[in-house]
């Protein structure tokens, strides 16, 4: 299993370059369509930067040949140093745009991929989400945006520059000196063969490498995840022999590794210099025969330098351009992807809150096999307060993720107000349902802003009116910020009691004909649940509400409870008649309660 995890990310760290793959790179480009005129003008510096460089070896030549006596265009040696350094003045100010211009056409299009990315995100169904760990998601949004960024400002720019060097090196060199460009060509073919072999065979050991640490860490993983366990068997010395065990085989594989890449890297070292010193030789032999000057063999050594330069570094490059390909398919995937609901055509519309539920039976995409729920049937008139009662897994939480319309549903028919929830515009549904859960997390930000998520526009007086009726504004006008009382990750800097009464400021400030309540006081102290409680009693206030209860004694006074066994219910009633059943389901949850 920790081998086919280190396998599958490195087949989506790199692709093959073919059109199809290319064609994924290019599914990005639309990002950088609306800054083209920038990117063709950071494309021309470019290509002005890199022919302005190229003349800097053939006027060094002439330096040397005239220092040698023969004459040229400008005949002082001084003159052609000045020349020289006007070339690079040139070269660095055509260098300074093109940076700055990419810079700008990747910074922009990078910032559009981004929003684009994080808006497609936050639309996409909850199936998409069940399948998918957050922590690929938060990378694909960061790490591959961020490998895109480099390609675009960086890679592609060096891709087009080296391209440049190479071609108009070699073109310049065959015009200059034939003779000895064909013959350092002909040491080429051989040198890139046997790269190639050696390539290959190094990247197998390091992916098998690669391969060895990813089960590695993949213990570590576990270990830390499941550290109670470890502790509890006392089993720190056998996860210490496993991960070392583990690091040995990495160790093992990448030292065979450094053999063959040590070999690989002498052997282009002696073969490279090799080159050089054959290349070296004919050029001095072409100048004892006067076919060549020294400057001109001068001139060739630099321009070699620069086209041995370029080849080096188009490997590089494509690997960097295999890595880019991957990120742009797995942000392409998710850009593909159909979003929940469109926005546009949303309009804020009154519900009353009648809700049925008609022989539903649902299960969840990603376990088929498990039916959920079982012919359900249950009827909420507007204004109606109804508690759902069951063991954990009866499926209390599954009709509410259906009557939000998170999933499709697989049998029978849900209606809101008598229309079909898959009828709803998504949005209009959401806007007029409250929640209020039992583990409330709230954003990052200030209170203000969590009370005002369910109503961006709201006023200082609504926000200060529904506090006041979450029983909140007793302890938030004593923080010496107030409103703008930073609440930490999570909530974090917030007691539980704290929480739960800023969650209903919230639901209160959305005004939702339906409210859901998941036993929002079972985990507070008798203190704070009083306050949470009488805030709860407000909001409920002619609204249809669904309790989700898991303490019985908080849903006395609701018009009808469901009692849920097993995805189906078994008992309806209020919670006299049905504590009233000797041998009833909920009778008998009533008295294991009470004996706890």
């Amino acid at each position: 299993m920790a081998k086919k995890k280190g396998k599958s990310l490195e087949e989506h760290e790199k692709r093959k370059l073919n059109k199809e793959s290319l064609g994924k790179l290019g599914g990005i480009f639309r990002f950088i369509l609306p800054y083209k005129w920038t990117f063709i003008l950071g494309l021309l510096f470019l290509l002005l930067s890199s022919l302005t460089l190229l003349t800097f070896p053939y006027v060094a030549g002439k330096l040397i040949d005239t220092a040698s006596g023969e004459s040229w265009l400008i005949k002082d040696i001084n003159g052609i140093a000045f020349l020289l350094l006007g070339i690079l003045l040139i070269q660095s100010v055509f260098s300074f745009f093109r940076v700055w211009l990419f810079a700008k056409v990747s910074e922009r299009s990078m910032r559009d991929v981004r929003i684009s990315l994080y808006r497609q995100l936050v639309q996409l169904p909850m199936t998409f989400f069940d399948k998918r760990r957050t922590g690929e998601l938060i990378s694909r949004i960061t790490a591959d945006v961020s490998m895109l960024q480099d390609t675009f400002s960086t890679t592609l720019a060096e891709l087009f520059r080296q391209i440049i060097t190479l071609l108009a090196g070699v073109v310049f060199l065959m015009v200059t000196t034939p003779k000895l460009t064909f013959f350092m060509l002909a040491t080429f073919p051989i040198l890139v063969i046997i790269a190639i072999v050696f390539g290959k065979f190094i990247r197998t050991l390091s992916k098998e490498a690669q391969d060895e640490l990813a089960a590695a860490n993949v213990i570590v993983e576990e270990t830390l995840q499941s550290i109670m366990t470890v502790k509890s068997f006392a089993g720190e010395d056998y996860e210490s022999n496993r991960y070392r065990n583990g690091l040995n085989k990495v160790v093992k594989v990448a030292l065979k590794a450094a053999g063959f890449r040590g070999a690989f890297i002498s052997f282009i070292i002696f073969a490279l210099f090799g080159g050089i010193v054959a290349v070296m030789w004919y050029g001095a032999t072409l100048v004892a025969s006067g076919e060549m000057s020294v400057g001109d063999l001068v001139s060739f050594v630099l321009y070699t330098t620069f086209i041995g330069g370029s080849i080096a570094g188009l490997g590089d490059i494509y690997g960097q351009i295999q890595k880019a390909i991957g990120s742009s398919e797995r942000v392409l995937e998710i850009l593909q992807e159909t979003p929940e609901f469109s926005t546009a055509d949303f309009q804020q519309v009154p519900m009353k809150g009648d809700i049925s539920f008609s022989n539903i039976g649902f299960t969840y995409p990603t376990r088929p096999e498990i039916e959920v729920l079982k012919n359900i049937n249950l009827n909420i008139a507007a204004g109606e307060k109804v508690a759902l009662a069951g063991h954990s897994g009866a499926g209390k939480s599954t009709i509410i993720q259906l009557l939000l319309s998170f999933y499709p549903i697989n049998r029978g028919s849900l209606t809101v107000d008598g229309k079909p929830v898959n009828q709803w515009n998504l949005k209009q549904l959401r806007s007029n349902i409250g929640i209020v859960p039992q583990e409330v997390l709230l954003f990052g930000g200030s209170i203000r802003e969590n009370i005002a998520y369910a109503k961006p526009d709201a006023t200082e007086e609504e926000i200060i009116e529904a506090a006041k009726k979450a029983n909140a504004w007793q302890f938030i006008s004593k923080f010496p910020e107030g409103l703008e009382t930073k609440v930490g990750e999570r909530g974090i800097k917030l007691s539980g009691g704290q929480r739960q009464r800023v969650a209903i400021a919230r639901a209160i400030l959305k005004d939702p004909a339906i409210l859901i309540l998941d036993e929002a006081t079972s985990s507070l102290d008798a203190e704070s649940e009083s306050l949470v409680q009488q805030a709860l009693d407000e909001l409920m206030k002619n609204r249809t509400t669904i309790i989700i209860a898991h303490r019985l004694s908080t849903i006395r006074k609701v018009d009808r409870i469901y009692v849920l066994k097993d995805g189906e219910i078994v008992e309806e009633g209020t919670h006299d008649a049905l504590a009233g059943q000797e041998e009833g389901f909920y009778a008998n949850l009533v008295r294991l309660q009470f004996a706890e």
